[in-house]
């Protein structure tokens, strides 16, 4: 075969698969632009029936609407808490002396990323989004305590300490019996 030929092939085979990505991105698009028009719940809040595996099939409809109610309000309250959680570390630092501790910052840090995370989790569907709810719950309760301990007069690491244990609460709620 000559190299033109060969060139010819590849440039083609490579063309086709572009295109066949194209494809498939436009069709993806195309409904996500339909569900967007048609429903009112934003995407990154949007709840598939698979996120709630704890729940049977034999489970009641109005049981299963609560039920996604309450995650959704997780994944409010885990994005909430994230936000706070970075808020803080600059407001830690800022601070100085023991609010800035290593210990402190990492633990906002490992809070917010876990929050960000287990949101992700559960409004993706994933089978896995009730052991990430258990360790969100575990972590916020720390950074809370951690908080707690720094807090003094400070109102928005007070406010960061009761958003976590809201998060946390939540997150239990959300992960099974046994794994939270």
């Amino acid at each position: 075969m000559s190299d033109i030929s060969r060139r010819t092939l590849v440039t083609t085979g490579a063309s086709l698969l572009a295109t066949g990505a194209s494809l498939m991105m436009l069709r993806g698009v195309e409904a996500a632009t339909h569900d967007a028009a048609h429903d009112p719940i934003p995407p990154s809040t949007r709840i598939s029936e698979p996120a709630l595996l704890h729940a049977s099939e034999k489970t009641p409809a109005a049981e299963r609407h609560h039920m996604m109610d309450e995650m959704t309000q997780c994944i409010q309250l885990c994005q909430d808490c994230h936000a706070l959680c970075i808020q803080v570390i600059g407001h830690c630092l800022r601070l100085g002396g023991r609010h800035a501790a290593p210990e402190h910052i990492r633990l906002l840090m490992d809070c917010a990323q876990i929050c960000t995370t287990t949101a992700d989790y559960m409004a993706r569907g994933s089978s896995f989004h009730d052991r990430t709810c258990s360790l969100c719950s575990e972590i916020c309760r720390l950074c809370a305590e951690s908080c707690e301990q720094l807090r003094g007069d400070d109102q928005l690491i007070k406010q960061c300490a009761e958003m976590c244990r809201h998060c946390a609460d939540s997150c239990e709620r959300m992960a099974p019996k046994g794994t939270a």
